[in-house]
C-alpha cells in the first residue's frame, strides 16, 4: 500500500528504548533495550515489506516492519507492537513460526517469523513507511535491501515452509512416571493436555526440534486412549490450540494416523513422544523422528 509520508521522525514522547546503544567500540544500534520485527507471510508465497522512510536508518530500502524494544518488553511482543503501529499488523492474526536473533553481545535484533492466520491489508500507521506492499518470495531479493535484512533473507527464506509438528502418546508419558497416575487416569491425561498448551504458546528452542533460529512453535497432537479419553478439559481459545485426539480403538494406531496426517500436510519436521519400541518403529518408517517421554517432561511447566 502506498501513501503520502510526512516528512521527520514521529513526534510525541518516547519510550527510553527509542535511543542508540552504543558498543565497547563505538558501534551504534537503534534500541537502548534490542530491536525486533515481524517478517510474515500471507500463506500464498508472499511477504510483507516496508519501504522505509529516507530519514529513518537505512532510509530508502525495504525490510520488515520493527523497531525498539521497550523497557522490559519481550522480542515477541516488541516485534508484534511495532508491526501493529507501523503497518496495521493484526496480533491475533499472527500464527508465530519461529525467531532468528542476531547478538552483537552489546545489542540484539529478534526476527519474529508468522504467517497470516487470516487475510489482512497493511495500512500506514505512522511516517516511517513510504509504502507496505505483499512482496511474492522470489522478488524480494531484486528489491534494494536493508542490509541486516538482506543478509538475513536467503536464510529466512528457507524457513519460511518449515511447520514443525509433535505428536505425544499421552499414554506413555502419562505412565513414565509413578505419581499416582493409575488413581485418575483422566485428570493426569487433563493435566498433560494443559501443560502441552502453555508449550504450545511459549514455543520451545530450536535444539529441542534440531532446527535452526533460536526458537519455535510447533503445532501440537495429543492422543488420548482407553480411560484417558474421558478427561475433562477446558475450551481451548488460545491462538495455537493443540488438537487432542481421543482415539476409538488402538491408541498406537490413532498415533500413527495423526503422524500420516502431519506428513500429508507438509508439516515437517514431524516428532513423536514415546518411548514405546513398536510405536516407534512405526512412526519412523514413516518418516517421523521420535522423542522420549523425558523430553516432554523436562519442558512442561512446573
Amino acid at each position: 500500500m502506498d501513501g503520502t509520508t510526512p516528512p521527520g521522525p514521529p513526534p510525541g514522547p518516547r519510550d527510553p528504548g527509542d535511543a542508540w546503544a552504543i558498543g565497547p567500540d563505538g558501534t551504534k544500534a537503534w534500541g537502548r533495550f534490542g530491536a525486533a520485527g515481524l517478517l510474515v507471510d500471507d500463506g500464498s508465497g508472499r511477504v510483507l515489506l516496508q519501504h522505509r522512510v529516507e530519514w529513518s536508518h537505512h532510509g530508502g530500502t525495504w525490510g520488515i516492519p520493527g523497531g525498539a524494544r521497550h523497557q522490559g518488553e519481550d522480542a515477541v511482543s516488541g516485534a508484534l507492537r511495532e508491526s501493529a503501529e507501523e503497518a496495521g499488523v493484526p496480533e491475533e492474526g499472527i500464527d508465530l513460526r519461529h525467531t532468528a536473533v542476531l547478538d552483537l553481545g552489546f545489542w540484539t535484533y529478534t526476527t519474529v517469523v508468522g504467517r497470516a492466520s487470516r487475510p489482512f491489508e497493511p495500512v500506514i500507521a505512522d511516517r516511517e513507511s513510504l509504502a507496505l506492499s505483499w512482496i511474492p518470495v522470489g522478488e524480494v531479493a531484486d528489491l534494494p535491501l536493508h542490509p541486516g535484512f538482506g543478509a538475513s533473507w536467503p536464510a529466512l527464506r528457507a524457513s519460511l515452509d518449515t511447520s514443525p509438528r509433535v505428536v505425544v502418546d499421552a499414554a506413555n508419558v502419562v505412565g513414565s512416571r509413578p505419581d499416582g497416575w493409575w488413581r485418575d487416569r483422566a485428570g493426569a491425561a487433563a493435566r498433560l493436555v494443559d501443560g502441552v498448551r502453555v508449550l504450545a504458546a511459549d514455543g520451545v528452542a530450536s535444539a529441542e526440534l534440531d532446527l535452526p533460529f533460536a526458537h519455535w512453535w510447533p503445532r501440537w497432537t495429543v492422543v488420548l486412549e482407553g480411560d484417558a479419553r474421558e478427561a475433562r478439559l477446558a475450551p481451548d481459545t488460545s491462538p495455537r490450540p493443540v488438537d487432542v485426539v481421543r482415539a476409538a480403538a488402538s491408541g498406537d494406531d490413532a498415533i500413527v494416523a495423526a503422524t500420516e496426517q502431519a506428513l500429508a500436510d507438509s508439516d515437517a519436521p514431524v516428532l513423536v513422544v514415546t518411548a514405546d519400541r513398536e510405536l516407534r518403529s512405526r512412526v519412523e518408517a514413516l518418516g517421523a523422528g521420535v522423542r522420549g517421554p523425558a523430553w516432554l517432561r523436562d519442558a512442561l511447566p512446573g
